[in-house]
């Protein structure tokens, strides 16, 4: 399932979302893509959204959670990848 959390990362002078898969990164990335959103988006388990794409990615087929459910559900689907196990 595709997962986005409420936009409440701040970074660069605006708030994002966080966009998962608690199924497959082939899913997310898939998903991304129909959306437009650039791969240059995608940080180890997750696509940084901006806060104005939120409404049109639920519309899409996202799910809102909250951001500890999203962590949650990447964490026991094994698609969990924390900056510190990053190489």
């Amino acid at each position: 399932m595709i997962l986005i959390d409420p936009p409440n990362a701040a970074g660069h002078g605006r708030l994002w979302s966080h966009l998962a898969s608690d199924a497959s990164y082939d899913e997310l990335h898939a998903f991304a893509a129909t959306l437009g959103i650039p791969p240059r988006g995608f940080d180890r388990d997750h696509y940084d959204v901006p806060a104005e794409w939120y409404d049109d990615v639920v519309a899409a087929g996202a799910a809102p959670v909250t951001s500890r459910e999203l962590v949650a559900r990447l964490t026991a689907a094994g698609l969990r990848r924390r900056k510190r196990d990053s190489p």
